[in-house]
């Protein structure tokens, strides 16, 4: 009858012992990263990590063979076999009893980890030995051994294995506790950049919060301009002033809408704006149709009219023009609103809450990606171009 020794030469022995470990080291499967609520998913972890423990077998049952084999001995292939299946199954199943103990004694400190895990690496090396070699022997017998008991056997490996043991518990805990701070350091960061985006949207909402009562006020004076004036004219005001206020209410809850949805909001702005000033303002509107789908800031424009009408129309005798064009420009999205209004003031440009609030939205959603220029017309007015990434929006 072919015999199998599980003992080698001390040489080949520790070349053995240290790629066993090695093995175990990097393909542990971290049976303690599954949900608690997700049955499925631990049964395909466990289905898993047995299939990984599992081959680490086949592997080591090989080479321990194709070893004997090259030192010209019997291969005994299934003594081999069944020796490191043994071995394998039994550290799959305390694998993950020493990730959980890990997990309870990872934050006493290093004392105290030590003093729990000592004592316990060498009661699970030995009994992890034991039971074994009794398997071993239970199953397979002594075979060619010179050794015909059970306690001879273990005279025999227990130095061996029981060292064996020990390696492979502490390399298991430490690829385990490698694992999970490995994980606790990908949620921190998820969770940090949620907080940062949750940080930013109400930042962003906080912009707009502040932007809607700027421009409501500035409306309900107008208003009241006009209500012993022109009452008929108040009212059709307060009427597409209700009408933007319906608009702006329905989404304001999106950071980012269509280009055409955000027309619909300048032109029911302009509707208003044009009852204010009756001829004295004209608006011409250039806009591409391949820009109509571009997502852009909710209310992004309507700022950027309000300063061309309050600082560049308001003031200056007779009638003015107002142009509105989009453009797209490679990846690039141009919003521009041009007026031939007073120009800019010798001071320089004095930016108040509508451009303020718009740059700081626009440096917010899109970094140094977005940008913000106001530029003197050669002919008098200013020019306010906003470009920002062409993205196409995607209905939520």
């Amino acid at each position: 009858m072919p015999t199998y020794l599980p003992a080698h030469p001390s040489a080949d022995r520790r070349w053995h012992t240290a790629r066993m470990n090695v093995a175990k080291a990097t393909t542990i499967v971290g049976e303690d990263q599954v949900p608690d609520d997700d049955l499925s998913q631990r049964l395909r972890n466990w289905a898993l990590a047995f299939g990984f423990w599992t081959l680490l077998a086949l592997s080591y049952a090989l080479s321990s063979g194709l070893s004997s084999l090259s030192e010209g001995r019997d291969a005994a292939w299934l003594r081999g076999l069944t020796w490191s299946l043994t071995d394998f199954w039994l550290w799959m199943l305390l694998a993950a009893g020493i990730g959980w103990l890990g997990r309870r004694t990872a934050a006493f400190g290093w004392p105290r980890l030590l003093a729990v895990h000592v004592p316990l690496s060498l009661g699970v090396a030995l009994a992890q030995t034991v039971l074994q070699l009794l398997i071993f022997w239970i199953l397979c017998g002594p075979g060619r051994m010179p050794v015909d008991t059970f306690g001879g056997f273990i005279h025999m490996e227990f130095a061996y294995k029981f060292q064996q043991g020990l390696v492979t518990y502490w390399v298991i805990l430490v690829v385990l506790r490698g694992m999970e701070s490995r994980r606790h350091l990908r949620d921190e960061r998820l969770r940090r950049t949620q907080l940062e985006t949750q940080l930013a949207q109400s930042q962003l909402q906080a912009l707009r919060m502040q932007l809607q009562p700027h421009f409501l006020f500035n409306t309900l004076n107008a208003i009241s301009a006009l209500a012993l004036a022109d009452p008929l004219q108040a009212r059709l005001m307060i009427a597409r002033l209700s009408d933007f206020l319906r608009l702006t209410l329905e989404e304001c809850h999106a950071p980012q809408v269509p280009l055409s949805r955000e027309l619909e909001f300048l032109a029911c702005y302009l509707g208003i704006q044009q009852v204010r000033f009756q001829d004295r303002l004209s608006t011409q509107l250039d806009v591409d149709d391949d820009t109509l789908d571009a997502a852009v800031p909710n209310l992004i424009l309507q700022p950027l009219v309000e300063n061309a009408l309050r600082h560049g129309l308001q003031n200056k005798p007779g009638a003015g023009i107002l142009r509105i064009s989009t453009r797209r420009a490679g990846d690039q999205l141009q919003l521009r609103v041009d007026d031939d209004g007073l120009g800019l003031p010798p001071a320089g440009t004095l930016e108040g809450i509508g451009l303020g609030n718009t740059r700081s939205r626009l440096h917010m959603l899109f970094g140094d990606a977005a940008r913000l220029e106001l530029t003197p017309l050669a002919g008098g007015g200013v020019s306010v171009e906003v470009r920002l990434p062409f993205v196409v929006h995607i209905a939520s």
